[in-house]
């Protein structure tokens, strides 16, 4: 085959480093698997029972683009209850993903800039590039709080969005609400798109979750089922933000996505009825637990939500710490698959106590 026949966007990134070790993970025989960012609960079974009662009852076909009647207007109640914008509205997307290249391609120009935290989740500036846009990160080492005058400095005629993420993937840092109202209020007054990746928000340990759409009406919230209910690979994700950008979005998901699976859109129905705080507390117990296990060996900016930690090392890289991990069967990501640093290594808690307890003890012992 000619390649010439691939195109150039897709030349201007290498596939995801993650997905590298998910392979990896398939060859070892019982490794200790820290590496995964999804849950490790499954899915709640008043769910699943809705999902299985949807099939049975043919409920297997497309759905409108903009999902089910029954979820958007839950959705849709949900929101106006919570925001009370005047011009904010909910569609259901095919993923969390899905909502996030479709806000892309819905913004981004070629040429554009947007605007991304360092360290950041792997999916974004691939994202922007495929858009035909430019990535302009923003470092925010040591502690991983955003410091609204560098992104500010960070600002050209050229930006067009700012990407953020609270509870962030691979940090776990929740930023607060008076860092998250600052940058809101930045965007606004720049008149710059704000996109809100706010799949983590049910995962908080320390104090409430805080969005930027609290203070900007035109911030675009980008969440789903896929953490808080365990439905990583059911596809189902949401929306919601000004009707103008919303109704683009539903336009290009119909050349695209087509739709959510809908026997799924039914399941995030009745999810909305599952509490998830149990796993919430679990979780919790879980960050304390390896927190305390690993802070005398790393530099740890304790996580305040989501089931990461993003530990730097005193010495050495990243990649050949994972490397050395491996060999002792330990599945860990490189810090530098999320960064333009290669210092830190990002270890994924969503495990059972015994996994982490055996990931704990091998960390321990390849920097001692």
């Amino acid at each position: 085959m000619s390649e010439g026949w691939i195109a150039e966007r897709a030349n201007s990134f290498d596939s995801s480093g993650i997905r590298k070790v998910f392979e990896l993970a398939r060859s070892l025989d019982d490794p200790i698997n820290l590496s995964i960012g999804q849950p490790d609960f499954d899915v709640p079974e008043p769910v699943k029972q809705a999902a299985i009662e949807a099939i049975k009852a043919g409920k297997n076909s497309y759905s409108v683009s903009q999902g089910i009647a029954e979820l958007r207007e839950r959705l849709q109640q949900q929101v106006d209850e919570h925001y009370g914008h005047p011009d904010r509205k909910v569609f259901v997307s095919s993923g969390t993903s899905g909502g996030l290249v479709l806000a892309a391609l819905s913004m981004i120009n070629p040429g554009d800039e947007v605007i991304i935290f360092d360290p950041f989740f792997v999916m974004y500036p691939p994202l922007v590039l495929l858009a035909g846009g430019v990535p302009v990160l923003v470092d925010t080492y040591p502690d991983f709080v955003i410091d609204v005058n560098k992104v500010e400095e960070a600002i050209t005629e050229r930006t067009k969005m700012i990407l953020f993420n609270s509870p962030a993937n691979p940090t776990g840092v929740v930023a607060g609400a008076g860092q998250v109202e600052d940058l809101a209020r930045l965007a606004e007054r720049h008149d710059l798109a704000l996109v809100s990746d706010e799949i983590y928000q049910r995962f908080c340990y320390d104090g409430p979750f805080s969005s930027p759409a609290s203070f900007n009406d035109r911030t675009i919230v980008i969440d789903g089922f896929s953490k808080s209910h365990g439905m990583t690979g059911w596809r189902l994700g949401m929306v919601h933000g000004p009707s103008q950008v919303i109704d683009t979005m539903i336009k290009l998901q119909q050349y695209s996505f087509v739709c959510a699976p809908q026997p799924f859109q039914w399941a995030g129905l009745a999810a909305l009825d599952v509490d998830p705080s149990g796993h919430v507390d679990d979780y919790r117990s879980k960050r304390d637990r390896i927190v305390s296990g690993l802070a005398d060996h790393y530099d740890v900016v304790r996580p305040g939500g989501a089931f990461y930690l993003f530990p730097g090392l005193r010495s050495g890289t990243g990649e050949e710490l994972v490397r050395r991990a491996i060999e002792k069967n330990l599945l860990i990501i490189p810090g530098n698959i999320f960064s333009d640093r290669d210092t830190h290594i990002r270890i994924s808690y969503a495990a059972d106590d015994d996994t982490i307890d055996r990931g704990i003890e091998v960390l321990r012992k390849l920097v001692s």
